[in-house]
């Protein structure tokens, strides 16, 4: 049974020593919590899926994606759900 839930925002994700990573968070750096894995591989992988897990890298990641559609289309794909005017989806240097 799960004994809680860590939100992903802010965070730094630090391999540790052989088999164990951390997550800490910037705010408040003191808070720090720390995970071993059966193996380096997957020590890996947990690493590198929580990097990808947060808000921030999936924001950036739909920003990436939307300009290079928009470069090979000359559409914007999410004006059809309207909501291509969004700040968050902008890139830092268009926002207002």
């Amino acid at each position: 049974q799960p004994i809680g839930a860590l939100l992903l925002e802010h965070c730094r994700i630090t391999k540790e020593e052989e088999n164990v990573f951390s997550i800490s968070f910037i705010e408040e750096p003191e808070r720090k919590y720390c995970f071993e894995c059966d193996s380096e591989e997957q020590c890996q992988e947990w690493i590198e899926a929580l990097k990808r897990a947060s808000y921030e890298f999936m924001r950036r990641s739909l920003i990436f994606y939307r300009n290079e559609i928009q470069k090979m289309t000359g559409k914007d794909p999410l004006e059809q759900f309207g909501i291509s005017e969004e700040a968050r989806f902008q890139l830092a240097s268009h926002k207002q």
